[in-house]
């Protein structure tokens, strides 16, 4: 048996060495010389022997072109007789997809199961064979995590007469990961093992369901096929599922725009993707809240390959973390039913509103206006607390505890208060800026705008008066519809925009426009065209200009109906940057790091799911003035985790962490065959369901024998070579000198 018997044609060049034989032969012509004679003498008596040299320096030559033929050609023979004669051992290796695709169900059975039937049938044949087998099974989520030392389910096991219980054993213990790890990575392992493994033939069983969110844009996974190819491994590729099903699934849960403290309301918006190619209708989220269940949500439609989402609101009269969580009915994936959403709610969100008058801090000026919309009452809670300070407070305190900063009355910084704001604002946070009397153009200019590197977003010229024109019927302010904070403006057809009254205001230069490469924008108009409001990002934070005044002395902006709801909006908006939720993974891992003088070391992790929590204790580690505990392993599964600490009191307190699912995962569209071998042009590669794989015992049975070969070769090369030069004639040194 050959693994490339179409090269076996070029056997007849084993007759170019008699050919040239001949040739040269025929080329001979009979001349007679007396001299000659003598030599035709001496010749018979040496006939035999140097007849026989000539023969075996042929059929040397011919040897030596048929055993190149022969290695390229890849003899294979049984591995029992491979292992006498010198033959390679053969390394199986089984790729598992057990990404959470895989537990698409259909009649009582899941993708995965019939993936892990299918390792079965394998192990089971080898451990009827004889000869030298190994056996690998490599999981993709054990493949994801090879930076932290893989750990495959098994490696490079060797196969016996009892591999088939070991095997059903390791089986019995696999479930479908919740992690959304494609073949990869699992590929890139096991081409170091074929690459390091130059003693062995090795066949790569892919076992998985092929989505063609992995497969469709294959261009890695083509490469990592085709580097198996050329290192010598054979393919096979075993499709686990049969048809595309239908799914849905939740995208996202999440805060709207809004305060988040205690006891005021916050609007949390669910997502549901539909996955499938038909419409859904009427899909009822449940919602639960603290572990507690509330009134579920539900979306009307969601068309096929579309997202839908529906909002609900959320109000907590106590402070402090709270748990929400999402779940859509059973379908072909339950995995990616269910999303969690972690909140932390304080017992208020503290604003810094930085007054240049001196009286600031005693609650009159500019100040009061901006702070007035903020105050709480037992009907109506803001969730807001200002801190009304001087300029001076930028440079002697910390920034970060402040959801958003008012700048009023500022007619100049020094250089470490306006760094503290840079900073501050790179980082994420907000700030609005309103103009007075006391605004100074040319500070403003060189050392907050600075040829629009700074952050101030627009350069100033000087207050001027919005002149009245009783010819012009439009109103003095117009602004983005879209923008968060104007939209209260819009929501009622102009009903409050029209009572704006614009008296003065700070020009900016005429016909300026954003630099290149600016993020600067001007979201609402005066009547003659100059900017009021301009917006502008810096670093991962936002700055709003506001070229009026805060205080009902340039405008009416203070006595208008919507002016608290603007100013809420305003906080909102430019605290959004701040409160981030960031998204945790499953499969990623979870750290909590702590005040060392507050807490004892001790920290007890419990992960879900709430009906079997699971608790590990663990002994947190010094880092700098803090410890740092770590969850031993990965979190695995969806769901709340708790990290608590004790502190040096006793008490207790809990830190909770949401951890989802990645929703793509979800995505159940195949690649068919076809489709695979359209992507993968150039693999060589068997693809077959997981109906009908099927090995044959034979084709397991055999060894490769192309290195043997190739040693033979050598030995008939050298061969000729010393029988080349025996058969030829070289005289001495002192014939030569004569």
């Amino acid at each position: 048996m050959f693994e490339f018997p179409s090269l076996l044609w070029f056997l007849p060049l084993v007759g170019v060495p008699i050919l040239i034989h001949l040739i040269n032969v025929l080329r001979h012509k009979r001349i007679r010389w007396a001299p000659m004679e003598f030599l035709l003498l001496s010749q018979k008596r040496n006939r035999t022997w140097v007849m026989l040299k000539q023969f075996l320096l042929l059929l040397l030559r011919m040897l030596a072109i048929a055993a190149v033929v022969l290695m390229l050609a890849q003899p294979r023979t049984q591995n029992s007789l491979g292992a006498l004669l010198g033959g390679t051992k053969t390394h199986h290796i089984v790729l598992l997809d057990d990404s959470f695709s895989m537990s698409d169900r259909w009649q009582g059975a899941s993708a995965f199961e019939q993936g892990v039937k299918v390792v079965g049938r394998l192990g089971n044949q080898l451990s009827r064979q004889g000869g030298r087998q190994e056996f690998t099974l490599l999981l993709n989520s054990q493949a994801a995590h090879r930076g932290n030392g893989m750990k495959a389910t098994l490696t490079r096991e060797p196969v016996s007469s009892d591999f088939r219980d070991a095997i059903a054993d390791r089986l019995q213990s696999l479930h479908v990961s919740q992690m959304a790890e494609g073949p990869l990575e699992g590929l890139s392992a096991i081409g170091q093992m074929v690459r390091e493994g130059t003693d062995t033939a090795t066949y790569v069983y892919i076992v998985g369901d092929f989505r063609a969110k992995e497969w469709s844009a294959s261009g890695d996974l083509r490469r990592a096929l085709l580097d198996l190819n050329e290192a010598g491994a054979r393919l096979q590729l075993i499709n686990c599922v049969d048809v595309e099903r239908p799914n849905l699934a939740i995208a996202s849960l999440k805060p709207g725009m809004g305060i988040r403290a205690a006891s005021v309301p916050l609007s949390i918006e669910v997502a549901v993707t539909n996955f499938g190619l038909q419409a859904a209708r009427d899909v009822p989220v449940q919602l639960t809240e603290d572990e507690r269940p509330r009134p579920a949500v539900t979306i009307p439609a969601i068309p096929p390959g579309q997202t839908a989402t529906a909002t609900f609101e959320v109000r907590y009269p106590a402070p402090g973390q709270h748990s929400l969580a999402a779940t859509l009915p059973a379908d072909a994936v339950e995995t990616d039913n269910s999303r969690f959403a972690v909140l932390d709610f304080p017992e208020a969100v503290p604003v810094l509103v930085v007054d240049g008058e001196a009286q600031a801090e005693g609650g009159h000026g500019e100040a009061y206006f901006v702070t007035l919309p903020f105050a709480s009452n037992n009907v109506t809670p803001t969730g807001v607390a200002p801190k009304i300070v001087t300029p001076a407070f930028l440079r002697d305190k910390p920034l970060d505890p402040f959801a958003m900063i008012y700048m009023l009355n500022v007619d100049r910084l020094d250089q470490p208060a306006i760094d503290a704001l840079e900073e501050y604002v790179k980082k994420g946070g907000g700030v609005a800026f309103f103009m007075s009397d006391r605004t100074r153009a040319d500070f403003f200019n060189t050392r907050l705008y600075r040829d629009g590197k700074g952050l101030f977003p627009i350069p100033l010229v000087a207050p001027t008066e919005l002149l009245v024109d009783r010819t012009e019927t439009a109103n003095d302010l117009t602004a983005d519809a879209n923008h968060p904070v104007f939209s209260l403006f819009a929501g009622q057809p102009n009903v409050d925009i029209d009572k704006v009254i614009i008296h003065k205001y700070f020009a900016a230069e005429k016909r300026w426009t954003p630099p290149t490469g600016s993020s600067a924008h001007v979201v609402a108009h005066l009547r003659n065209g100059a900017p009021l409001v301009v917006e502008q990002k810096f670093g991962a934070g936002r700055v709003l200009a506001f070229l009026t005044t805060a205080a009902p002395t340039w405008n009416n902006l203070a006595n208008t109906p919507r002016h608290i709801a603007a100013m809420l909006q305003t906080v909102n908006y430019l605290a959004s940057s701040r409160q981030t939720d960031p998204s945790r993974l499953v499969g990623a891992s979870l750290s909590v790091e702590f005040e060392r003088v507050k807490y004892d070391p001790d920290v007890k992790f419990v992960k879900p799911p709430r009906e079997r929590p699971e608790t590990l204790p663990v002994s947190a580690v010094p880092s700098g003035d803090h410890m740092l505990a770590t969850l031993p392993g990965d979190a695995n599964i969806s769901g709340v985790y708790e990290a608590q600490l004790t502190r040096r009191d006793k008490s207790t307190e809990t830190l909770k962490y949401a951890y989802n699912v990645s929703p793509e995962e979800g995505n159940l569209k195949i690649v068919d065959g076809p489709g695979l071998e359209t992507r993968l042009g150039g693999v060589k590669y068997r693809f077959v369901p997981a109906s009908d794989a099927f090995f044959d015992a034979q084709e397991f049975d055999r060894a490769n024998m192309g290195r043997m070969v190739m040693y033979l070769l050598i030995a008939i090369l050298v061969g000729e070579q010393l029988l080349s030069y025996s058969a030829s004639y070289h005289p001495s040194a002192k014939e030569l000198a004569r």
